[in-house]
């Protein structure tokens, strides 16, 4: 199990029955899939698919992917069924399927749902580490990292090069070959869009449709901006506060309140008793300024909680810890259960740091923001000794298509702004772009967007009056207390 510490870094490092015409070459049996332990199980049909490590070689050892068809509902579907692609990297995509099935219901109820887990993830020979406690001392130490880099990758049970992008959309068309199916309808959140970019550009007569849902433009090498955004993102939300009479009342400057906070922290981490979320029992939590940028960060990928920012960041700021730190135990505890972070590794120096331009980069803005320069650091720490893997030639270019694509984002995205889409969308010929007005990191659950979804996967284009609905999406107002928002 990943340790604290370690959680800290990852963070700042990143999103059935078979049909009547399937091939008997993948056999599927009745089973039950979920997002976890404790939550509930939904009825598929369950199988391993056996892949080469690397298929370049045919003497490769062998790896078993996780497959799963959760059937649609009509007993007469469409063909081609909705394969949801996760994101992380490092998710499971019958996790990630699992958390938000009902957003799915009303494509499901004239398609079949693919769920493939990603070679590395879930149960697809997944590629994880154990971690040393010694990490929990919270100071990134480059020194340090490239050890228990090193530790991970030598328990690791398989080659970790072969776990790329390039290869594992292979894998996901010899999934569709074996089950028979004509063509895919595409669905990736956040890295998964790129699974789902590169599919159609590898395997475009086996791709119908796509939605891109917090986009990540092939062209771009994720890593340093992100800290440059989620500063933006959070500016934003401060922003929004203080123009809130509400808000504003409640907690009078509340950017001076986060940097006041982050400067008691950078001097000296505090030591915060507080009830871990799952066992209940009372335990002293070390909190620096990198717990307090990790714990903003991914709190500003949702609405719901962005909404308690301003609240958690002023009580901090007067030193009432305990709410606060309670958020960074639930936050990163997801965290390491969702991702593998041996899958994760391989992605970011295959796919991205090979390809980073430090001129390019404005370290002014870097030094300024919240997350600062670690994430940077650590991605060229780990990277020092994490083996690349194979990456087709044209990876990193747009990709330019006629099949139809919807693209969606949210203004509020600390990850994946609307921008990235709009430069995803260059070369392609039928593409759709929407934004989420103040909404976070993923679209599909916002409001009325399962019908919008549904209609154009149904329809294979999109009229741009068919998102007025948006309008009225559900935003969640600032808590102004422990309470909640005001009524």
């Amino acid at each position: 199990m990943l340790r604290s510490g370690t959680r800290v870094l990852v963070s700042f490092l990143f999103v059935f029955s078979c049909p009547a015409v399937a091939a008997l070459e993948l056999e599927l049996e009745e089973c039950r899939i979920s997002a976890g332990e404790a939550f509930p199980g939904i009825k598929a049909r369950c199988g391993s698919f056996e892949r080469p490590l690397n298929p370049d070689d045919p003497d490769s050892p062998t790896i078993s992917l996780r497959v799963a068809v959760v059937p649609a509902l009509n007993l007469q579907p469409h063909a081609d069924p909705l394969v949801p692609l996760a994101g992380g990297p490092g998710q499971s995509a019958v996790q990630f399927y699992s958390g938000y099935a009902a957003a799915f219901e009303r494509v499901r109820s004239n398609r079949d749902i693919l769920l493939v887990d990603q070679r590395g993830t879930g149960e697809s020979a997944r590629m994880d580490c154990p971690i040393d406690d010694d990490l929990d001392e919270y100071e990134f130490d480059a020194e340090l990292t490239i050890k228990y880099t090193q530790e991970c990758l030598d328990a690791l049970p398989y080659d970790p090069r072969y776990f790329t992008t390039s290869i594992a959309v292979q894998d996901l068309e010899a999934v569709r070959k074996a089950l028979g199916y004509p063509t895919l309808n595409l669905y990736g959140a956040s890295y998964g869009t790129r699974v789902a970019q590169h599919y159609a550009r590898r395997y475009p007569d086996s791709t119908r449709t796509i939605i891109l849902d917090g986009v990540v433009p092939p062209q771009l090498s994720l890593g340093p901006e992100i800290a440059i955004e989620s500063q933006k993102a959070i500016d934003n939300i401060f922003a929004r506060c203080a123009a809130d009479p509400a808000c504003d009342a409640a907690f009078p400057d509340v950017a001076a309140s986060f940097v006041k906070l982050r400067n008691t922290l950078s001097k000296k981490a505090v030591n915060v008793s507080v009830a871990h979320p799952v066992t209940g029992r009372v335990e002293s939590v070390k909190f620096g300024q990198a717990e307090l940028a990790a714990t903003v960060r991914l709190l500003a990928y949702s609405p719901r909680s962005i909404a308690m920012l301003p609240l958690l960041v002023s009580e901090a700021s007067n030193s009432n810890y305990p709410p606060l730190v309670a958020q960074y135990q639930m936050t990163l505890m997801r965290l390491s259960e969702t991702l593998a972070i041996g899958m994760h590794n391989t992605i970011l120096c295959t796919e991205d740091a090979p390809f980073f331009n430090p001129a390019a980069f404005d370290m002014a803005a870097l030094e300024g923001s919240f997350m600062g320069t670690m994430q940077l650091r650590a991605i060229e720490a780990i990277c020092s000794v994490w083996p690349a893997g194979p990456i087709d030639e044209d990876f990193k270019q747009p990709l330019s298509t006629a099949i139809p694509t919807l693209l969606l984002s949210g203004t509020a995205d600390p990850s994946t702004p609307p921008h990235y889409a709009d430069m995803a969308a260059r070369n392609l010929k039928k593409a759709w772009l929407l934004n989420g007005e103040h909404q976070g990191h993923g679209q599909l659950a916002v409001g009325c967007m399962p019908r919008i979804v549904e209609q154009f996967i149904d329809n294979a284009t999109f009229e741009i009056s068919d998102a007025a609905c948006l309008r009225a999406s559900f935003v969640m107002p600032f808590f102004l207390d422990f309470s909640g928002p005001a009524p």
